[in-house]
């Protein structure tokens, strides 16, 4: 009887074991997998695992539902025995130590790391793996063609991240965190020490640990990258290769701290103390809003709701140049409405309610390049905004499914009639947006009791027409014959989708599809005047794009020509010259070279 501690698996079984995918059978069956749909096992039942002749017994079950994967390190004890009882492998032995398997790596008999991968922290089960077809160095003692029976148990393991999937950054979590991932611009916290493999200490943080933002690295190249698969709370010892820590040119001693000699590797063990996320509010990097404070809820400020917020504004010096919402009641104002800056309009918009949070604005979302009076001082153009702004509160308006059929008109007809305002006083942006909200109430796709349908359409073609006429003032001429399509397409005969949507073919100077809908128009309506003035825009346009035609035409005839005449003269000039060959004693030679010329 063999007894041993360590089962090593051979070249044939680590090929079968295929450490990058987990997978231990040809047929590309996933380490654990068991059966695809299937219930979880009850303790005493049996099953096969995937198709690679693998059997598992649930013994005692596990806590939770998480299974280890590759490269997990797994800590197990286990026990090899053959179908008659005969003992090959145990690391209960004498009470033996656990052993520690790196999943993937082909260290187990082929079939086991499979087994491993189905199970749960504390299950114990037995694994019934096919005969051998041939012996395998890593069970001696064990004779071709026998079944191999494992009762494993599963202690605990560490999750393993390779970060590039080549070995270049190997993570190994010591300690999960909470549930907050790490973003490229987020704020961290991280308290670090980094080591050469002799445990040479190259660069420590200080004891409350060092803060900077993600995106500007700190020290090596490896850590960043290994901070943004970290969460909040979580250590992890990191094994990085020369490459991704201080490269081919090492780093010299500093401080306290020892030289990094030329290409070396390094091992980071490393806290992620705290993050603090910042998120691009605008998308160009010039509106950012680090969270100081997580509030609660996921619900965040529409257009149009009054938010109650405190905050305080101050210069990049530090100069408070306005504060409100300190004494007394909050500092109400409405989104959207451009009742503050609009950097800050669109942080708090992001908000949710009991936020705190740090909003850096630059000029060309605060005051531009003008100087502004503000409550504290006169601010100077081109400045950088920073504000520190709590959401009090905020009204929530009735969702849109929330409404009745007669509410969703009612608020509809109210964003209409704002946006027809802003658009009298030439905001047309903001009047488009009044628009699309009044149709996000009333969509094409829902449907409407018979006595709102009527007025549910009327309100929508007006709400189409309306926004054409605001992407026409901003020049997107595409979204205007959208929107005036729409409306031809229920009501083939309104005139003012006709003329909008040949405005905007004018624009486009697609003036054969302007001409049809102008034509149209005056079949429906000869007198109006706007679509005649249309007409005598069109016809000057045509006109010059005829004589413009015109032009390019006779040119390219003229050149065509010129050219023409060229290739007559020039070979009337080769006749002469091979006509006058042909006459002298050696017309042959002379002939040859004109053709060659």
């Amino acid at each position: 009887m063999v007894r041993s501690s360590r089962i090593t698996c051979s070249s044939a079984a680590a090929m079968a074991m295929a450490g990058a995918g987990g997978s231990s059978s040809s047929d590309g069956d996933e380490a654990g997998e068991e059966i695809e749909s299937a219930p979880p096992l009850r303790v005493g039942e049996e099953r096969a695992i995937g198709s690679s002749g693998i059997r598992k017994r649930l013994l005692h079950a596990g806590e939770g539902w998480a299974t280890p994967v590759p490269p997990d390190e797994v800590s197990v004890h286990y026990v090899g025995f053959l179908p008659d009882g005969t003992l090959f492998a145990s690391t209960r032995d004498g009470g033996g130590e656990p052993r520690t398997i790196n999943l993937g790596s082909g260290e187990v008999v082929a079939g086991l790391e499979t087994g491993i991968c189905t199970m749960k922290k504390g299950e114990k089960a037995l694994f019934i793996l096919p005969p051998l077809s041939c012996e395998d160095p890593g069970v001696p003692g064990v004779p071709t063609g026998s079944e191999l029976h494992f009762e494993v148990e599963l202690l605990s393991w560490l999750t393993v991240v390779d970060v590039y999937k080549n070995g270049g950054i190997v993570k190994k979590v010591l300690s999960t965190g909470g549930n907050r991932q790490t973003g490229d611009l987020d704020e961290v916290t991280v308290k670090y020490k980094i080591k050469l493999l002799d445990e040479s200490i190259v660069d420590e943080s200080p004891e409350e640990g060092s803060t900077f933002f993600v995106n500007e690295g700190h020290v090596c190249a490896a850590l960043p990258k290994v901070l943004k698969t970290m969460k909040e709370g979580e250590r992890a010892v990191v094994m990085v290769q020369s490459q991704y820590a201080f490269g081919e040119q090492g780093r010299a001693a500093k401080k306290q701290f020892s030289a990094v000699p030329p290409n070396s590797a390094v091992n980071i063990d490393v806290e992620l103390v705290s993050l603090k996320p910042v998120v691009d509010v605008t998308g160009d990097l010039k509106v950012m809003k680090k969270t100081l404070k997580c509030g609660d809820g996921i619900r965040t400020p529409h257009d149009g709701e009054t938010v109650h917020i405190r905050y305080t504004g101050r210069l990049e010096d530090g100069t408070v140049f306005e504060k409100f919402g300190f004494d007394g009641e909050p500092f109400e104002f409405i989104i959207d409405e451009e009742q503050v800056t609009v950097g800050l309009d669109c942080a708090v918009a992001t908000m949710v309610k009991g936020e705190l949070a740090e909003v850096t604005v630059k000029c060309e979302y605060g005051f531009g390049n003008t100087e502004e009076q503000r409550q504290l001082i006169m601010v100077p153009p081109f400045s950088t905004l920073i504000y520190e702004v709590e959401l009090i509160d905020f009204t929530k308006e009735k969702e849109s499914w929330e409404m009745s059929a007669h509410e969703k008109l009612e608020a509809a007809e109210k964003s209409k009639v704002a946006g027809n305002d802003l658009f009298k006083i030439g905001m047309f942006q903001r009047a488009a947006k009044k628009y699309c909200k009044a149709l996000s109430y009333i969509n094409e796709e829902e449907h409407f009791e018979d006595e709102v349908e009527e007025s549910t359409k009327t309100l929508r073609v007006s709400c189409w027409l309306n926004h054409a006429a605001c992407c026409l003032k901003l020049k997107d001429f595409a979204q205007a014959i959208s929107l005036c399509s729409k409306v031809l397409e229920i009501e083939s005969c309104n005139v003012k989708a006709l003329y909008r949507r040949a405005q905007a073919y004018v624009e486009s100077y697609d003036l054969e599809l302007a001409k049809t809908d102008v034509l149209k128009a005056l079949e429906l309506d000869p007198d109006n005047r706007e679509v005649k003035l249309l007409q005598a825009n069109l016809k000057k346009l045509q006109m010059e794009s005829n004589k413009r035609d015109a032009k390019l035409y006779a040119n390219m005839f003229d050149r065509t020509a010129k050219e023409s005449d060229v290739v007559s003269k020039k070979r009337k000039v080769q006749n002469t010259s091979v006509n006058e060959a042909a006459k002298s004693p050696d017309s042959e030679e002379a002939l040859e070279m004109v053709k060659e010329e």
